[in-house]
Formats: C-alpha cells, sequence, structure tokens
C-alpha cells in the first residue's frame, strides 16, 4: 500500500525524514515546502514517536499559520491539535501572557498598532520641545523599531550614539518612548520578540521548560527572520538542535522591515552541523516562467545557487509590450483582462496586476471602474486602522487594561461628552504628578482642582467602564461590544449624519459585531483579551479572500506567498523597478534586492505573464522618461512575445505619438481632470516642446533658448548647485550634463530639469 510519503519527490523525502540535528531547506518558488512541513510533522509523530506536544512550527502571518494548521490537522488526524502552529508574533505573545510579570510587565499588557506608537510618538516629541519640521516623527519610529530588530536597548544605543548630535536625540526619544510604553503597560510590535528575547535570558527556568517542550522546531519563511528572530529561535533550539528551517534567499525582499538575509546565507556558519537540501523541482509555473525567473536572479551574487525546473509543458511565451503613456499600459491591461474573460479563457479572480509602488495603482482603478471590472486592492486601509475601529476597540481596551493612557484618552470624549482639552490635559497634569495612569486620575476627578462640572460627566464615564468591568467574566465579547455601542449612542450619531460615508462606518461597525461573535463562537475559552490580542495581530493580507472573483492589485511585496493564473507586471521600467534610488546606491545589495522582488513577481504566475511599461509616466506632476527595466533585458529574447526595442532615453516621443497619446487620453473618463496637466507636462502649441527645446517641425528653438551655457553655474531644485559640464543640441531637447557639488554628475534634459544660473 502506498504511503503518503511516496507521494513526495526524492529531496523532499530527504528532508522529511532527515529529523535530528539542524535541517536548511532551501525551498524554491513553489517547491511543495509546506507539504514537506506537515509530512514532517506526521513522520516525527508516526515514525519517530515524537510527542505532538513537543513540535513547535513557526511562521509569519496569520495566513501561513492558518493553512499550515489545517493541513497537518488533515495528514496527522489525532493529536495534531498539540502542535505548537503559531505566528512569531502569536507565539510570543503566548509567551509574554504567562512569564512577562518576571521581566517588570503586568501580565495584561496592552499591543499598539502602528497608530497607538504614532500617537505616543507625537506627544512625546511635543514635550520634548522637538521640532517635527526639522525631527520627523516617523523617523524615530523607524529608528527605534530598527534598533529592536538589532535586540538594542535604550541603554546600548546611547552608547553607540555618542558624538553624534541627531543619533543622540533618536537615543533620548527611544528612552522616553520604553518609559511611556512601561508605564501604560503597553508592548509594540517589536516588543513582542525582543521582551520574549529579554524574558528567557533573564530567566533560565522560563526558557528550559519551552526547551523542553519544543524538542523539534520548523520555521517557514526564515530568509524573512531578522536579528531578534534569529535569537529567539536560537535559544529556543541551543538544548537539542532539533531546528529545520525552511526558506528562499532568492526570496528575502524585507530588508526594510528588518529582515537579515545573511541568517538563511550564513545558516551552517551558526550552525556547523546544519544538513542541507534543495528543493529545485516546481509546481506551480510552466518552464517559461521558470526559464525566466532563472535568468534574472542568477545576476545576483549574494545567493545560494538553485535552477527552478518543472515537469509541466513549455507554456505560453512571455508577453513583453511597452507604451508610449503609463494610462496606454492601463488601457491595455484592462482590455487584456476583459477579452480573456469574454472568451471564457480565465475568471477576473484568476488576474492579478503587480506594481512596484502603490501609486501606480490609480490608474488601473479609475479604468476598471470606468470598464465595469471588479477589483480588489490588498494592502489599502487595514480594516482595524479604521477610525470607527480604533473607538470601539479602544473602549475594549480600557475595560481590559485601564493602565492603557492611549486607548482611554481616545475615547473620553468619543461621543462628546463635553469633556474638552483643558480637562483632558488638568487630569494628565494631576496624573502626572501622582505618578497615576490617566483612567486612575479619571477615578479621582473629585480631588483635582479646578476641574468644575466636567467631574460629574467624568464619573458617569468611570462608572461605565467600572461597570463593564464588573461583568466582564460572563458577557460575551459580542455582548459587550453591542452593551458599548448602544449606551454610547454610537450608531446612532452615525445615522443623524445620513451621509453615504456615514453608512459605510455602520457597515464597518457591523462587521467588528459579526467578527466578534465569530471569535466567541470558534474559540474554545473566549475573553476579552483574546480577542484583542486576536484583532491585534492581523495583517493586511489576511483580509484577502479566497474564491472571490475580482482582479487583484497589489504591490509586489504584497504578493509574495501567493499565485495566480495570469498575471501582469506593470511599470518595467528603469527608474521605477528598479527604482531611481536603486540604481543611484552606492551599496550593490540594494539592487539585488530590488533582482529579488522581480524573482518573486515574475513566480507567481502559474500559466501566463506579461511584462509592461511606459516610455513616459507622471510622477509627481511631471512627466518623466524610462528605459525598459534592466530586469527585462535579463530574460532571454526567445522567452519573450514581442520585440524589445532599441530605444536611447534621450529620445522623446514624435509629434504623431503625442497626438495619439494626447487623444487616448482625453478620451478616458477621468482625462479631463488631468489635461492641463499632461498639456503642460512636456509639450504645448498643439505638440511643440516649449521649454527650451527644439521644435518638432522645423528644427528652430521654440520658446527661449537657454540662459547658460558650459561652465556656468546653476542651481538645480533637488540637487543644488552644480557647474554644467556639457551641453548637446538633441533633436528635440537639450541634454545637460551637470556635475552636482553633493551629489556629483547627472545628466538630465533641459526641459524637466529647470536649471537657474546662480
Amino acid at each position: 500500500m502506498m504511503s503518503s510519503y511516496d507521494t513526495l519527490n526524492g529531496p523532499q523525502r530527504e528532508a522529511v525524514f532527515h529529523t535530528e540535528g539542524p535541517l536548511l531547506i532551501l525551498a524554491g518558488a513553489g517547491s511543495g515546502k509546506t507539504r514537506v512541513l506537515t509530512h514532517r510533522a506526521a513522520y516525527l509523530i508516526e515514525e519517530k514517536g515524537v510527542n505532538p506536544y513537543q513540535i513547535m512550527a513557526i511562521t509569519f502571518t496569520n495566513k501561513a499559520a492558518g493553512e499550515m494548521r489545517e493541513r497537518i490537522d488533515d495528514i496527522v488526524g489525532f493529536g495534531s491539535e498539540s502542535i505548537w502552529v503559531s505566528t512569531f508574533h502569536s507565539t510570543c505573545v503566548r509567551i509574554l501572557r504567562r512569564y512577562i510579570d518576571r521581566i517588570g510587565f503586568d501580565n495584561n499588557f496592552t499591543i499598539y498598532d502602528s497608530d497607538d506608537q504614532k500617537t505616543v510618538m507625537k506627544d512625546i516629541c511635543k514635550r520634548l520641545e522637538i521640532d517635527t519640521k526639522l525631527y520627523k516623527e516617523r523617523t524615530f519610529l523607524n529608528a527605534i523599531s530598527s534598533a529592536k530588530d538589532e535586540l538594542i536597548s535604550p541603554e546600548e544605543f546611547s552608547l553607540k550614539a555618542a558624538g553624534d548630535f541627531a543619533l543622540q536625540k533618536q537615543a533620548q526619544v527611544y528612552r522616553e518612548y520604553q518609559q511611556v510604553l512601561k508605564k501604560n503597560n503597553a508592548l509594540d510590535f517589536d516588543d513582542l520578540i525582543m521582551k520574549c528575547v529579554e524574558l528567557f535570558r533573564a530567566d533560565r527556568d522560563v526558557l528550559e521548560s519551552y526547551q523542553e517542550r519544543f524538542r523539534y522546531i520548523m520555521v517557514d519563511e526564515y530568509q524573512d527572520t531578522n536579528t531578534a528572530q534569529f535569537h529567539l529561535v536560537q535559544l529556543l533550539a541551543d538544548k537539542y538542535k532539533n531546528l529545520c528551517v525552511v526558506g528562499d534567499d532568492d526570496q528575502s525582499i524585507y530588508k526594510f522591515r528588518g529582515a537579515n538575509i545573511h541568517n538563511i546565507l550564513n545558516f551552517e556558519q551558526y550552525f556547523p552541523d546544519a544538513k542541507v537540501i534543495k528543493l529545485e523541482q516546481n509546481y506551480r509555473s510552466t518552464q517559461n516562467i521558470l526559464d525566466a525567473a532563472n535568468a534574472v536572479i542568477k545576476n545576483n551574487t549574494g545567493r545560494k545557487e538553485k535552477v527552478l525546473w518543472t515537469d509541466q509543458h513549455a507554456g505560453e511565451k512571455i508577453i513583453f509590450r511597452q507604451f508610449e503613456a503609463a494610462f496606454d499600459e492601463a488601457d491595455y491591461i484592462s482590455d487584456d483582462i476583459r477579452s480573456l474573460v469574454r472568451k471564457h479563457e480565465y475568471n477576473y479572480g484568476d488576474c492579478a496586476i503587480l506594481y512596484r509602488t502603490n501609486a501606480q495603482s490609480r490608474l488601473f482603478e479609475e479604468k476598471f471602474v470606468a470598464a465595469g471590472i471588479p477589483y480588489k486592492i490588498v494592502g489599502g486601509v487595514n480594516f482595524y486602522a479604521r477610525k470607527e475601529i480604533k473607538d470601539l476597540l479602544s473602549y475594549l481596551k480600557t475595560v481590559d487594561n485601564g493602565r492603557d493612557d492611549l486607548a482611554v484618552r481616545r475615547i473620553i470624549n468619543v461621543p462628546r461628552r463635553g469633556i474638552g482639552a483643558t480637562t483632558i490635559n488638568r487630569v494628565q497634569d494631576y496624573a502626572d504628578r501622582n505618578g497615576m495612569s490617566f483612567y486612575d486620575a479619571l477615578c479621582n476627578a473629585q480631588q483635582i482642582p479646578s476641574i468644575g462640572k466636567a467631574a460629574a460627566k467624568i464619573q458617569m464615564f468611570t462608572g461605565f467602564i467600572q461597570g463593564l468591568r464588573a461583568r466582564a467574566d460572563y458577557l460575551s465579547v459580542e455582548a459587550m461590544l453591542e452593551e458599548i455601542i448602544e449606551d454610547t449612542g454610537y450608531v446612532r450619531d452615525l445615522e443623524l449624519e445620513e451621509t453615504e460615508e456615514a453608512n459605510a462606518r455602520i457597515e464597518n461597525i457591523d462587521e467588528l459585531i459579526s467578527k466578534a461573535a465569530a471569535f466567541d463562537e470558534e474559540t474554545e475559552n473566549p475573553s476579552l483579551n483574546g480577542f484583542l490580542e486576536e484583532v491585534a495581530l492581523v495583517a493586511d493580507i489576511d483580509d484577502l479572500e479566497n474564491g472571490s472573483d475580482y482582479v487583484v492589485l497589489m504591490t509586489l511585496h504584497s504578493a509574495k506567498g501567493l499565485e495566480f493564473p495570469n498575471v501582469y507586471m506593470a511599470g518595467m521600467e528603469d527608474g521605477l523597478f528598479p527604482s531611481y534610488m536603486t540604481i543611484t546606491s552606492d551599496d550593490p545589495m540594494e539592487i539585488e534586492e530590488e533582482r529579488r522582488l522581480c524573482y518573486v513577481g515574475i513566480t507567481r504566475a502559474k500559466e501566463r505573464l506579461t511584462l509592461t511599461g511606459a516610455r513616459m509616466r507622471m510622477v509627481r506632476g511631471e512627466t518623466r522618461y524610462s528605459k525598459v527595466s534592466r530586469f527585462v533585458k535579463e530574460i532571454p529574447e526567445a522567452l519573450l512575445r514581442g520585440e524589445m526595442p532599441k530605444e536611447k532615453i534621450t529620445e522623446m516621443p514624435d509629434r504623431s505619438s503625442y497626438q495619439s497619446a494626447k487623444k487616448s487620453f482625453q478620451s478616458r473618463p477621468f482625462g479631463s481632470v488631468y489635461q492641463d496637466r499632461f498639456s503642460k507636462s512636456a509639450y504645448g502649441n498643439g505638440g511643440r516642446a516649449t521649454t527650451g527645446a527644439r521644435s518638432f517641425d522645423s528644427g528652430a528653438t521654440a520658446g527661449k533658448t537657454l540662459d547658460y551655457k558650459e561652465g556656468d553655474r546653476v542651481k538645480h531644485m533637488k540637487f543644488g548647485e552644480g557647474t554644467v559640464q556639457k551641453i548637446l543640441a538633441g533633436g528635440r531637447d537639450f541634454e545637460v550634463t551637470v556635475d552636482f557639488d553633493k551629489v556629483g554628475v547627472k545628466k538630465m534634459f533641459a526641459s524637466f530639469a529647470k536649471l537657474k544660473k546662480v
């Protein structure tokens, strides 16, 4: 009788059967890594006699954890519920809920999301009298997050900042930020990992108890781990060394989030006895798509060698199209999708448009609305970040943890209770002077001088919260939420607005109630704290529904882990993808990460892949001209359907191309909004270049000629001052070469550079 292990290929079986000691599985895109992990869990239990309780599987998103949980349950059967399947953050929350009191926090801590962090940072900058025009709040938050990813404490940060004024300012803010969180009994997302590592290092008994429990550890998407996550896993696996990590260095695309590619590249150095197994057979894409991906990624030097292959047919060639303008690109893609659906070759839900930047979605949205094509953008405003949802969650947080000043301050006058800013500031001052939380100060409002009539209003608020707390143990989350909505009149106030926006907000509230009801029904021991914990850990990608028939629009970063039969990669232009900042960077690793991102995009396609770009694209209100992306040029022409242009970046479209583009643009439903901007961007007077460039018709200069010459000092609005080295009079514009004092030599069109003589 054939066992389930016989369905695995050779390297997959080898990875499943190797259970003792460190193991690195290099799993190429679409190579069946989840099958390996789930079968490995089953093999440990069925063949090796391992207690399911002693197996841990960690991944990054709730969606991935849910899928792994379901597949493990299907394969393992009885006892599978004892296997710990979780995300990094959920794992740390569970551990910290039990033991964080050993490092000075209460176990009912609050988890702050990005909006909460911004509010804290805004207050800190105001209190420390920091000029936020000079020092951006986001810069401080990014610096703190990066420090926590590297397990750098405020004290260590201060030592490293010695002699650097900007870093010293960041150190001061970091120290203050952590003090506020500690006072509020709150952790941010980075703290969840950092504090868990701190706990393990501080309390040997706690660490050993989890080392005994988790004798076999499996980590998915290992290439995405940061330094803190690496140390967390290393500590847990230190006793038994049975650590299996699965990842693909070619898909490491989250450096901006702190991912450290060296965790996977140097795995054998960290674990000298490690075995390495490569999974190179792909079960997702056609061979042409895989050959294109292989051709692109082989240009990276910082990688472990692997070549994807499939036993499927070669499939269609990759379609490549370059257009005059970005809106022509959007027209083509929307028309192509509509044609494929009309011919019943694909459904809308089979199609995805991937792009480098969120800003690229606008043209597609406009075209889809006009054409009646259903679509959904992944990575928009997270449901739990919407105002009405955050308001109601803040009520629940206040009931659960009165020390969370942020939550209490958010709702003290929502809906309006006549408690103004002056009163709130007096309460906060009282709290600060007496070393108590904002909520405790509210409970002592009668003792606060000059509080006046507001004391009665505050008492009604605290009485309401205390009443909910008294019944929290037997009220369901749904019942508590509905009582808050009813007693505060939150929805009634929205109904009185009688607007579409208010109706949409009410629908969001209804959805939150549905979420609470589902949590109460589906959770074994539902609690308010558990509900707040679950919604705090929701990621944008978890919102992507399965089986819905709409075109998906998303950034390439958001697409990782997904697959679609028909994929369009839009904006394949140098300066956009790879980005201008990447191209001009002194760090060669920057372009390698962009290339990995391209590799991820290509390997999302199962059957059909289209690459598109535009010669000109509106960026920040100005028209930009671009070459075809170097990544497209790395694909052998034999794999492409469509001619690779032999363009020069100094060439502009001729007049007939301009007139065609303008006519197409004006015919669009939204074209009139941008018509004037388009006509002024590079052309005027019916297609003439009028800002110092030569006429399309006669070759005589149109408008005024340049007011500077070679050797003159000029100033650029972005690059600053420099010296003109060369001016070339091309057929349609002057190409100016300038040696800028701060950024070096740049070549640019005079009509767009807008250089001014100094």
